[in-house]
């Protein structure tokens, strides 16, 4: 079988309206995929900058998928939380991006949104806090029904990974 190996980081977030922010993640493949080692999903830390606007989180990827066909090329998805003074949570955005399908060292900005919801909702999103948030969180990747839904662009993901591929000239898969 071919194999696929993303080593990385989440490096961090910057543009973000607050401080105080974690990242929720995961990867989201294709039925022929199998995951070999490493985890599916996680979560970082909270990191509240003080002089820069750039949340540096460093938190590690390492996984290894091995596959019999492309369909269905890994993709990264994240949620981007905030987290108050009293230790609420609250999303200040969703994004995902395509694994880079070619060997070598990548540095990658995932730009992300959120929904915006009605009127009455942004309104007491402003003084409450909350906000809508996606019911399936397959939406952010699909993009199936993502069209219908009217959204906020937000900050970006900065990510570094690695891709290592094995075997997939056997398979018929020049890089």
């Amino acid at each position: 079988m071919a194999e696929l190996h993303i080593i990385g980081q989440i490096v961090g977030a910057s543009g973000f309206p607050h401080k105080s922010l974690f990242c929720k993640w995961g990867l989201q493949t294709g039925c022929a995929w199998k995951l070999l080692s490493g985890l599916r999903e996680g979560q970082t830390q909270v990191d509240n900058p003080v002089i820069q606007d750039m949340a540096y989180w460093s938190h590690p990827i390492d996984v290894h998928y091995a596959t019999k066909g492309l369909q269905g090329w890994p993709k990264l998805y994240m949620q981007v939380w905030h987290q108050d003074s009293f230790g609420r949570n609250e999303l200040c955005g969703y994004g995902f991006c395509h694994i880079p399908s070619s060997p070598g060292t990548h540095d990658i900005q995932c730009v992300t949104w959120r929904p915006l919801g009605t009127w009455q909702e942004q309104l007491s999103q402003m003084f409450v806090g909350g906000g809508p948030q996606l019911k399936h969180s397959d939406l952010i990747y699909t993009g199936a029904d993502r069209y219908r839904l009217q959204t906020m662009a937000m900050g970006k993901v900065h990510l570094q990974l690695s891709i290592i591929l094995r075997n997939f000239d056997q398979y018929g898969v020049e890089y």
